[in-house]
């Protein structure tokens, strides 16, 4: 006996089919760890454009790391491009998600895979791939890179000579978009790219770095207006307050209102991220008791995170690297070393040698290094200049 269902259930049945289809053609948020596209299926999946990119609420760069571009500091995230984009897609109502290539060859492949939606990098512009790939921003980016190039007088910042950003062919309403956006607001890129820091109570911190004696008064032992401060919260971490005190005056010269280019605050040149990580609010960041309390409490993490490390006194170096340019950089140091035969657990001659290197990109770019570019030379600067100025601060200050 053949059994009829009612139109009314089939059309149920209907909807419901339609509606599963619908979902599994959206993308995967960053739970996949990476893009659906990288699966076979990822033929069957449509490329996004505008609509379909505002409506996963999700725009997907593709990018290199460099100073110019994009790269990881103390949990944060920065790079000029970088930078402007977020602003750029929070003006479409996106978050941002990045993928990191190694090279420019994978960024346009992963473009014209359908892997990201716009390769926010200076790629090389070429007339083979025009039938493929809008190329855009050219005159915006390049004129901004090359004023912040002269500005900083850093010409690892200077851009390259016809290149651009690159949107698929197949996205015209987000290379329009896109294009018109930049028109519209390259005035302001420096903007976008200057950090500030916002306090509780509505006042703007600006980049500021005000110099003070790096001894207050050595006949009466006495090397700051904190040392109270260092004293107290020296004993949560297990550190000489000395130490503590060599490395505030090298994050703020002992100025509690700090702040720097990327966004550090305080005495201690606490991170937005890492203030709230270690328990200090956006109300306490500038007072130097608070600050100091969240610095001694990321020392301790560290010191944790780098406990393998056995001899104490070695622990120090890497905890200090680590407190500069996140923990991230200096474990793929230490996984550098490891590979060429070095002692990772060793600094001086062995990993400092590879966080001396980061910032090129025969070093950056190697497969084990998972966090890609950061300035090593300041990281292997600010561990030397800090152990140098406690060596200081020792012959001086007693340490009680």
């Amino acid at each position: 006996m053949i059994a009829f269902f009612p139109m009314w259930r089939l059309a149920i049945i209907g909807l419901l089919l339609l509606s599963i289809v619908s979902c599994t053609s959206k993308r995967d948020g960053d739970n996949a760890g990476q893009s659906p596209f990288n699966s076979s299926a990822s033929l069957d999946n449509p490329h996004f454009d505008l609509p379909e990119i505002q409506e996963n609420g999700e725009i997907i760069i593709l990018t290199l790391y460099g100073p110019e571009s994009f790269f990881e500091f103390r949990g944060e995230r920065f790079g000029l491009q970088y930078m402007i984009v977020q602003e750029y897609a929070k003006s479409i109502g996106a978050a941002v998600r990045v993928d990191v290539s190694r090279n420019q060859h994978d960024l346009i492949s992963k473009l014209i895979n359908g892997e990201g939606d716009v390769v926010a990098y200076n790629v090389v512009i070429s007339d083979s791939l025009k039938n493929e790939v809008d190329y855009l921003a050219e005159k915006e980016i390049t004129h901004f890179l090359d004023s912040i190039s002269h500005q900083r007088k850093d010409s690892t910042l200077a851009p390259k000579p016809h290149t651009a950003w690159a949107v698929r062919k197949d996205s015209p309403l987000l290379s329009a978009s896109l294009t018109d956006w930049m028109k519209q607001h390259s005035n302001n890129f420096y903007a976008y790219t200057t950090i500030k820091v916002r306090s509780s109570g509505g006042k703007v911190y600006t980049p500021r770095r005000k110099v003070s004696s790096p001894v207050l008064n050595a006949s009466r032992g006495e090397i700051s207006l904190y040392d109270n401060i260092f004293k107290q919260y020296a004993v949560t971490c297990g550190w000489d307050w000395r130490l503590i005190a060599a490395q505030a005056f090298q994050e703020s010269a002992f100025d509690p209102q700090a702040v720097s280019f990327m966004g550090a605050m305080g005495l201690m040149q606490l991170m937005p991220s890492t203030a709230r990580q270690v328990g200090v609010s956006q109300s306490e960041v500038f007072n130097p008791q608070s600050n100091v309390r969240g610095a001694t409490k990321l020392i301790s993490q560290l010191n944790s995170h780098y406990s393998s490390i056995t001899n104490p006194d070695e622990r120090i170096n890497f905890i200090l690297a680590a407190y500069n340019a996140g923990p991230g950089h200096v474990d793929d140091a230490r996984s550098l070393a490891r590979k060429y035969g070095k002692n990772p657990d060793v600094w001086l001659g062995n990993v400092d040698f590879y966080v001396l290197n980061m910032s090129k990109s025969e070093y950056y770019n190697q497969p084990e290094v998972k966090h890609g570019y950061f300035r090593g030379s300041e990281t292997h600067d600010y561990v030397n200049s800090i152990r140098t100025r406690w060596s200081e601060y020792k012959k001086i200050v007693r340490g009680n």
